[in-house]
């Protein structure tokens, strides 16, 4: 859908299409954008890709992440990779500044931005009017201090003890999430679980999805998360323990990296990291995918349709002709 209408220019001049494709994990996303800009190029049109995986931007984190490689990316140039160590902390807010950035400068340059993610918390705060509640950084590391000391699980329960509806939306394991509901609670009073209505902010977006059954998408997480063993994920842990991935708050909760450490730590076996890795990650998948059905505004494929890079392509060229010109 594009979200302007009729309008074909902006208050600078046209506007460059910024196409935003969602999809759960192991929909192949990654492998769809490189392909639509491929097909893009082919008709004169550059396009680039803008990352809105919130762990893909950690140095070393390459297999747990899926990261696509240097040849699966085919030469079209990807943005918000490889940016931060794993010691830094990171927030959606600070993701929303960056790739609204990156967005600008790209267009700028007359070059299609192609957004890709598969959280629709990331997606809605880059592309829809989002604001987020202020920050108190006391508050926080006292939450963060009493998650050290009980647990995600415990802390979980204290939240559903003050806001059952937005302990109902967080994984009790996630204690990021958890610690930051806390402190909007305790800075607000209030935190509402749901997102925003959608309304964008960005213009000229162009909304794809990618759609998985249920049995297809578990299937394709259980391979994923074996490859991802097969290819080396525990040593990759431990080398990145070693450069401080225990002491980075966001990296450290990664799905598959968080269970490794806890394997490393002694505290599971690597058979049940790797079971706690591919369960995780279906329910991740599951809710995900939930919260993208709700918006309206995106056009969905089945993964692995041969023929949605083409009608996705399709799409940009009709809007790129329509507002910038043959």
């Amino acid at each position: 859908m594009w979200s302007r209408g009729d309008t074909a220019s902006g208050e600078n001049g046209p506007v460059i299409p910024l196409l935003a494709l969602n999809g759960p994990t192991a929909s192949g996303k990654s492998s769809l954008s490189v392909e639509v800009a491929v097909l893009l190029r082919s008709h004169g049109i550059p396009a680039e890709v803008v990352n809105a995986d919130s762990m893909l931007v950690y140095e070393g984190m390459d297999i747990g992440t899926a990261k696509p490689t240097p040849r699966e990316r085919q030469g079209v140039p990807h943005h918000l990779i490889d940016i931060w160590p794993v010691t830094r902390s990171a927030t959606v807010a600070d993701f929303q500044g960056l790739a609204r950035d990156v967005i600008a400068e790209v267009r700028d340059r007359g070059v299609v931005p192609i957004l890709v993610g598969g959280s629709a918390l990331y997606m809605r705060a880059i592309v829809d009017q989002f604001d987020f509640p202020g920050t108190d950084p006391a508050v926080r590391a006292r939450w963060e201090a009493e998650l050290d000391q009980i647990g995600a699980p415990a802390l979980h329960r204290l939240l559903a003890a003050r806001s059952p509806e937005a302990a109902a939306e967080l994984n009790p394991g996630n204690g990021r999430r958890i610690v930051r509901a806390l402190e909007v609670l305790d800075l607000t009073g209030d935190h509402r679980p749901t997102l925003p209505e959608w309304t964008f902010a960005l213009e000229g977006v162009l909304t794809h999805g990618l759609s998985v059954e249920r049995a297809e998408m578990d299937a394709r997480i259980d391979a994923r998360v074996a490859a991802m063993w097969e290819q080396g994920l525990v040593d990759e842990v431990r080398r990145l323990e070693g450069v401080g991935l225990r002491s980075g708050r966001t990296a450290s909760k990664a799905l598959g990296y968080r269970q490794v450490l806890d394997y490393l730590a002694g505290n599971l076996t690597e058979e049940q990291a790797r079971l706690a890795t591919a369960a995780g990650t279906r329910r991740f998948a599951r809710k995900q995918l939930g919260w993208f059905r709700r918006d309206h505004r995106i056009t969905w494929h089945e993964a692995g349709d041969p023929g949605a890079a083409h009608r996705v392509a399709d799409d940009v060229i009709a809007a790129w002709r329509a507002n910038v010109g043959e």
